[in-house]
């Protein structure tokens, strides 16, 4: 038996933030869209994010806030749906916000509100829903050069339940972060299908984990946050890290996660704001412990077992914990040194259950800049986290799903 043919002007596939808003611009220039998902709930990670306020941008965003293996492919978009193109659509609804720090911006109430805005949007648009639906073939159409126009079909897209038939295909599927609420590599695949590469893939805005061996003696202490600066090579972010059972969290780590690779060592400055050399120059004489002194700055708990593995680090254990005063002047030059550049060469990362976003994607360099569409094969779009463009955490990822939307909504 036949399955029905259902025919639209543009299918997306993924009904998140990217999918959503590329919908509501392409049904707003009159073009009937059908938006898919295999999901029975759209947009999950906007419902989850900010911890269910949803970052929904950063007021400071540019092109220098994202990671691509072509890194000036975003600005195009960024550049023609900015922050305050949002922020202007969520005050259109109503929906109250306000910044956090550093330019991020949540909503007062509920990110389910940014969720239902968007309907609102899809539905003024005429926008069309099918899910959940699985999409188990696509087909790509050849035809005569003369008879290509807007009404002329490329796709044929299966599904479970009917047959889809469309002149653009939008894959806003998102990438391999967070699989308990549904993501997958659907939309690589489809990248493959048709010989787009795809760049290198791995966890990013995740934490770190570390070897036992090297992490043991902190494992007992989660949920110690410290206000630090962490670096590898030329990237570095200044904000809390927090200990965990596995190894190291918090906004800082997850930046860095993003430029770190596994088997070099990230370095953590535990005292940002100020100098120990010179702190131990003015306590020279000072009879109080090293741990006791160290604990006016930082988490006591978190000293104790810093100063036992450091001090053996060191070959200075024979002395233990002693007054300041007796320790010798290089010996504190040398701990003062550690608190500026703690090494921590991670073991690995904490996988895409606890990333935020995927790192890589569909490579740049196969897209067009201003529209997302494959340039060797008109009429396929790839919008969203799916694409090689990662943006640090803040609000950075959720303003490219939005540009990147636009931007393909623009043409499809």
């Amino acid at each position: 038996m036949r399955k029905p043919i259902r025919d639209s002007d543009v299918v997306i596939v993924g009904a998140g933030a990217a999918g959503m808003m590329c919908a509501i611009e392409a049904g707003k220039r009159g073009r009937s869209v059908l938006l898919v998902d295999h999901s029975p709930k759209p947009a999950e990670k906007i419902r989850i994010s900010g911890g269910g306020r949803c970052n929904f941008t950063n007021l400071y965003t540019h092109s220098e806030n994202f990671l691509s293996n072509n890194p000036h492919f975003c600005r195009s978009a960024l550049e023609r749906y900015k922050p305050f193109d949002i922020i202007a659509l969520l005050e259109k609804h109503g929906i109250r916000y306000h910044e956090k720090k550093l330019g991020q911006l949540f909503c007062d109430d509920s990110a389910q509100q940014i969720i239902d805005m968007l309907k609102k949007e899809c539905d003024f648009a005429g926008v069309a829903w099918q899910f959940p639906s699985l999409i188990t073939k696509i087909q790509y159409l050849k035809y005569d050069s003369g008879s290509q126009s807007k009404k002329c079909k490329r796709f044929l897209i299966d599904t479970e339940c009917n047959t889809l038939t469309a002149h653009s295909l939008v894959i806003a599927t998102g990438g391999l972060s967070i699989p308990q609420i549904g993501a997958s590599d659907f939309g690589y695949r489809v990248a493959r299908q048709f010989n787009i590469p795809v760049t290198a893939l791995r966890p990013s805005l995740v934490g770190l984990t570390v070897s036992p061996d090297n992490f043991a003696s902190f494992q007992n202490m989660p949920g110690i946050a410290i206000d630090a600066q962490v670096s590898w090579q030329h990237a570095a972010f200044r904000e809390n890290i927090l200990l965990t059972h596995r190894g190291l969290s918090g906004p800082a780590i997850l930046q860095i996660s993003s430029y770190w690779k596994p088997g070099t060592p990230i370095h953590i400055d535990l005292l940002p704001q100020l100098d120990m050399h010179d702190i131990f120059k003015s306590q020279r004489y000072c009879n109080q412990q090293l741990s006791n002194l160290l604990a006016n700055y930082l988490p006591k708990r978190f000293v104790q077992v810093w100063c036992d593995r450091v001090l053996t680090g060191l070959a200075l254990s024979h002395m233990g914990n002693k007054p300041v005063r007796q320790y010798q002047n290089t010996a504190l030059s040398q701990i003062a040194e550690q608190i500026r550049n703690w090494e921590v060469v991670p073991s690995g990362t904490m996988g895409y259950k606890k990333a935020e976003v995927t790192l890589g994607g569909v490579d740049t360099h196969a897209l067009s800049s201003k529209t997302m569409e494959v340039k060797q094969l008109p009429g396929l779009f790839f919008i969203g986290e799916v694409v090689d463009v990662t943006g640090q955490l803040g609000g950075f990822n959720f303003q490219w799903a939005w540009s990147s939307g636009h931007a393909a909504g623009q043409t499809v």
